[in-house]
């Protein structure tokens, strides 16, 4: 049975609806708090977590329950409560389900997994017993080793909640490493690759041929020293540490799908006036038609897209760096991350963005001049990379090898370019010279990059390009 249980209801659930919910371990149960208030558990005899639930989420965005859980939620707006169950109890997890029984039914609305939310029935649970108080005490972390916290999630997707958010400071504040261990038919969302930090973080993936594989890069994984750590081949040297890559991994299905990504970065003047997310509104309107559909602080992106309300969050947390993620409409998949931080230059955005594209739909290259356009002479670009690959519509990650993407165009802002010496931006050793942006006075330059989209020759002409504007 899944450790996490979620309702999702049409109204807020009420006081009375959260302590029946609670009371599901009988009334000897005791409840305490955590997270400075906005996390809710029931604990056992000793005080020890058995379940945790977060304070509810009001869900202004849609498409997120779909896209996060494969589940039917009610029309926009509703409320998301989750409720975790600490791993290795039985009766936690039914403990979990139970709670979100009551709260559907109490609030008429619906649970997920509906398997695991089915009975509303008292759970008797006295007797068992939980992990330590120090791997329980961050809802999210199910083993605390010296060097990481382990999280096991069987959800369809591992997204960037905010539980794991919690989890991922927590763990680098205590200089550990974060794993998260799912089956093999897990995704990952793009919003958590991005965030995604370092060795010895990494996704673990549950394998029945290999026992456990590195789900970004294949290699085989065993429970080593506290951590999962890669194995070493029987013939690896110091020279030539070889590490066995998963035969899942390796099983690259074809398709005909692709995704069309876009990094890139501003720097805006420090101003009380300025309005953020404007840059990346104009490239969603470019490609897509029309603006994105939600934006959040961590997934599900829970409100209505904003620049206004996107920038008061920013600043208000200034001058500590932001992060958001931005999602599309259900019907053009797209979803970007934003890092907004203050530096000597000034406002800086590094934005994200990836648009799916299925079997017979066309990714808009001949808008890419247009938006490049508007980002030079409207939004301070520094610089942009375009590529295309092929991934999935949905966006989501599988623990599978996916090829590389293969660059389209590079863009140099016009700050960029004045601050070459030369005039080295307008002329480049590729055959295809760059289109100017802009005025002839502060022009920015679009550099379309030879080649079929299809080859990785691509990567070529764009080290060539880089190792000329670098002046190497």
């Amino acid at each position: 049975m899944t450790k996490d249980v979620i309702a999702l209801t049409p109204k807020m659930p009420d006081p009375w609806a959260v302590v029946a919910g609670l009371l599901s371990g009988g009334p000897d149960k005791l409840v305490d708090t955590t997270g400075e208030g906005a996390v809710v558990q029931l604990c056992d005899e000793q005080g020890r977590p058995l379940v945790s639930v977060e304070a509810p989420l009001l869900v202004q965005v849609e498409g997120e329950a779909e896209r996060l859980l494969g589940a039917t939620p009610p029309r926009v707006p509703y409320w998301w409560t989750e409720a975790r169950a600490t791993t290795g109890v039985p009766d936690a997890e039914r403990l979990a389900g139970t709670f979100a029984a009551r709260l559907s039914v109490l609030s008429g609305g619906t649970a997920w997994p509906p398997e695991a939310a089915r009975s509303t029935g008292v759970v008797r649970s006295d007797g068992v017993s939980v992990a330590p108080t120090p791997a329980a005490a961050q809802p999210a972390v199910d083993v605390l080793t010296p060097h990481v916290a382990v999280v096991i999630m069987d959800r369809p997707v591992v997204a960037m909640t905010a539980w794991l958010s919690d989890a991922f400071r927590a763990a680098a504040a205590a200089e550990r490493g974060l794993q998260i261990v799912t089956p093999p038919g897990t995704l990952l969302s793009p919003a958590m690759l991005a965030n995604m930090p370092d060795w010895p973080s990494r996704w673990v993936v549950q394998d029945e041929r290999e026992g456990y594989y590195d789900g970004l890069s294949g290699a085989v994984l065993r429970w080593q020293e506290g951590m999962f750590a890669t194995v070493v081949a029987e013939d690896a040297t110091e020279e030539d540490p070889r590490t066995p890559v998963a035969g899942s991994y390796k099983e690259v299905a074809q398709t005909p799908e692709r995704q069309l990504a876009i990094t890139y970065r501003t720097i805006h003047p420090a101003d009380d006036r300025l309005v953020l997310g404007g840059s990346l509104e104009t490239v969603w309107r470019e490609l897509t038609g029309e603006p994105p559909a939600g934006w959040g602080t961590a997934e599900p992106a829970n409100l209505p897209w904003s620049p206004g309300r996107l920038t008061d969050a920013a600043f208000a947390r200034a001058p500590e760096p932001t992060w958001f993620v931005v999602v599309g409409s259900p019907e053009r998949p797209g979803l970007a991350t934003v890092r907004i931080s203050r530096t000597k230059a000034g406002v800086e955005e590094t934005v994200t963005l990836a648009l799916g594209y299925g079997a017979g739909e066309e990714p808009p290259l001949d808008a890419l001049p247009r938006t490049a356009e508007a980002l030079a002479t409207r939004h301070h670009l520094q610089s942009m990379l375009v590529q295309l690959r092929k991934a999935r519509r949905d966006l989501l990650v599988p623990p599978r090898f996916e090829g590389p993407g293969v660059p389209l165009a590079f863009v140099l802002g016009s700050e960029e370019v004045r601050a070459m010496p030369d005039d080295r931006a307008r002329r480049t050793p590729l055959a295809a010279q760059p289109v100017r942006l802009g005025p002839k006075s502060r022009p920015a330059y679009y550099y379309p990059l030879p080649g079929d989209p299809s080859d990785l020759a691509g990567w070529a002409d764009f080290e060539r390009l880089m190792g000329h504007l670098k002046g190497s």
